[in-house]
């Protein structure tokens, strides 16, 4: 097997919070108690400083640098994860004015169409629901409700373009281990509905033609850096008002607003500082690589754990197709749920942790996040063939 990790670390596949580049650790450690010389921490540093200014714009230009963000799109540094994205999406985009108009002319609510591949999306389908909201199921999984693919695109449900506000789908789904193709959802939308994308799971782990979508979401929590902020991309006609007094616009809370969090740069009231911090060395690492070789790193990294996988699929069960498989999430199951157990039993005394999959489905996940090594992976294909051999 590949040499551990340095500083006595595990190995860690977990699915978020997830590992960060020791390289970025090792800086946020140097800087820790004196950043830059100013004698204080990130983390007791006034968010209205010029150095912490430098900090939280600098990280904006990093990342607009790495995934060639047009100048057309805002920026935000949000707080309430992707959950509370689930809400902002939908309240932010009917009140803009857009859609606004769009649903005068139509003359009743427009509705919001989702494509539900798993557990986010579902999720996000329901926030809109509770919120009053009008959601369209496109399609909800593969047959009745299964979460191992997409349906082709000749039985999807979408809506007609003058009655749609927004189409919604999770590009990765954490728990359930589907990933859909580039521009798979943008190329069977008409290109007059904005397309609304829940990228926290693999977000910087490809390049994105960010020109296609209305806004994409993204939890720091998978690739981007700690948990506590939650990314926002957005296109900015779509944060235009026409009628700040009307009922969508009023009960939009503050802390949701986009176009409030737009005005200020993202500092309405106090960021999460240190989050914002660590992500922009993440951002500053990831340009370091090149976004290109961070998705040939991530492919490289998949094929060997899925290349074990289907050399036994007896033992190791995988539940995705192959076309939607994550690269991010790798799930399987193995043939009993005493065997599993065990599996994660033994490769913990080896110091590979976090293997469980979700509550929600048991088995086995093992999470590749862009911070794992090569030897990681290596490391984990290692222990299966051994398991394999011991217990099939």
């Amino acid at each position: 097997m590949a040499s551990p990790p340095p500083y006595g670390r595990v190995w860690n596949f977990s699915a978020g919070p997830s590992v960060l580049p020791v390289s970025v650790l090792e800086e946020v450690q140097r800087d820790l108690l004196n950043y830059g010389g100013t004698g204080m921490s990130v983390m007791e540093m006034s968010h209205r400083s010029k150095d912490y200014d430098k900090i939280i714009t600098g990280a904006e230009a990093t990342l607009r640098r790495v995934l060639d963000i047009p100048s057309n799109y805002s920026v935000l540094f949000m707080q309430g994860g992707g959950t509370g994205e689930f809400a902002a999406a939908y309240l932010n985009l009917f009140a803009s004015k857009a859609v606004r108009e769009k649903q005068r002319q139509l003359g009743r609510p427009l509705s919001c169409d989702y494509l539900v591949t798993g557990t986010w999306s579902k999720g996000g389908m329901k926030e809109v629901r509770r919120l009053g909201g009008h959601p369209r199921v496109v399609f909800d999984g593969v047959g009745e409700a299964s979460y191992t693919g997409v349906p082709p695109v000749n039985e999807w449900r979408l809506g007609k373009p003058e009655e749609t506000a927004f189409v919604y789908y999770c590009d990765n789904e954490t728990v359930h281990g589907v990933e859909l193709p580039p521009d798979a959802v943008v190329d069977a939308v008409d290109p007059s509905v904005p397309v609304i994308c829940d990228m926290s799971s693999n977000m910087l782990s490809r390049p994105i033609n960010i020109g296609r979508f209305g806004a994409i979401i993204a939890g720091a929590q998978k690739n981007m850096g700690p948990a506590g902020v939650t990314l926002v991309i957005v296109r900015r006609d779509l944060l235009e008002r026409d009628d700040d007094s009307s009922d969508a616009v009023r009960n939009l809370p503050s802390v949701l607003d986009w176009s409030y969090f737009d005005s200020t740069g993202s500092m309405p009231h106090t960021p999460p500082t240190f989050t914002i911090y660590v992500c922009g060395l993440v951002f500053k690492w990831a340009e370091e690589q090149g976004i290109r070789e961070l998705e040939r790193r991530r492919e490289a990294r998949a094929k060997l754990v899925y290349d074990e996988i289907d050399a036994h699929p007896e033992f190791f069960r995988g539940r995705v197709d192959r076309a939607y498989r994550s690269r991010m999430n790798l799930v399987f199951n193995l043939p009993t749920p005493e065997l599993e157990a065990q599996f994660l039993a033994e490769a913990a005394r080896r110091n590979m942790v976090q293997l469980k999959g979700h509550r929600s489905l048991g088995g086995i996940r093992v999470s590749l996040y862009n911070a794992m090594p090569q030897e990681g992976a290596e490391t984990i294909v290692a222990f299966m063939r051994e398991f394999y051999a011991n217990n099939r």
